[in-house]
């Protein structure tokens, strides 16, 4: 399956609509990665911690998006969006992703 964001695909004329699909995770930052990530604050740095779980997000957001297009009978999904968003008293993480199914 194409995955892009742009509202079409280059030499891939969209045969039909299937609808908006989205997938979303939340994801929880435990205490220690918020610990070493305080650290990072203070001293500098990444937090490849948070990056992990910002990439996790991310992977699992896309993937059911994906099943959910593949479930409607799409085989590509176009103009897709990513948006991050703290939940809860900030701890939790959540990651949504929306786009248009379609078949190509």
């Amino acid at each position: 399956m194409i995955l892009t964001t742009t509202p079409q695909i280059e030499g891939k004329p969209i045969l039909e609509y299937k609808g908006i699909v989205t997938g979303e995770a939340i994801i929880g930052a435990n205490f220690f990665k918020d610990l070493k990530a305080g650290l990072h604050d203070i001293f500098g740095g990444r937090s490849r911690s948070y990056e992990n779980v910002l990439r996790e997000g991310k992977d699992t957001s896309l993937r059911e998006m994906q099943e959910r297009a593949e479930a409607i009978g799409a085989n590509a999904i176009v103009g897709i969006d990513l948006d991050y968003e703290t939940v809860g008293n900030g701890s939790m993480l959540m990651v949504s992703a929306s786009g248009t199914a379609v078949v190509i």
